[in-house]
């Protein structure tokens, strides 16, 4: 079976995913983006429009809670995105993943302080994307 796309169509995947190694990592990371993403969405409009189940008198490393809650917003549409993107099958989408979900991580560890067990969940769950989209293809 042949590897390569059809002329003037997008190229796709070195390797069909049914044929691929990983096929797993990839699915699971584009899972994994969407929900974070969605959920990350939903935490940012609850920031915006400074909902009573966040933290009172906490200090933010960005200006207030307002300010946090545009950024958690913005992180997740990226992650939205890349999920989709990830599921359109070509390398921009991988690409594009490892970059979402490492902003995902960096902001899982600035926001820390708020919540501890949540933010380092969110950082292992970035890690495992991260593996996973950068693994896929290789032996």
């Amino acid at each position: 079976m042949s590897t390569t796309s059809p002329p003037g169509s997008a190229a796709r995947y070195d390797v069909p995913p049914s044929e691929g190694t990983h096929y797993g990592w990839l699915l699971f990371a584009g899972i994994i983006l969407v929900i974070a993403g969605v959920l990350n969405v939903i935490y940012g409009i609850g920031g915006i429009s400074k909902s009573h189940f966040y933290t009172q008198n906490a200090h933010y490393v960005f200006s207030d809670l307002k300010t946090w809650g545009w950024i958690t917003m913005l992180v997740g549409v990226l992650q939205l995105l890349a999920g989709l993107s990830l599921w359109r099958g070509g390398l921009y989408g991988r690409i594009f993943g490892i970059g979402a979900a490492s902003l995902a991580a960096l902001a899982a560890l600035l926001s820390i302080a708020g919540a501890p067990f949540l933010s380092l969940s969110i950082f292992a769950l970035s890690i495992l994307v991260i593996y996973g989209l950068a693994s896929y293809g290789t032996e």
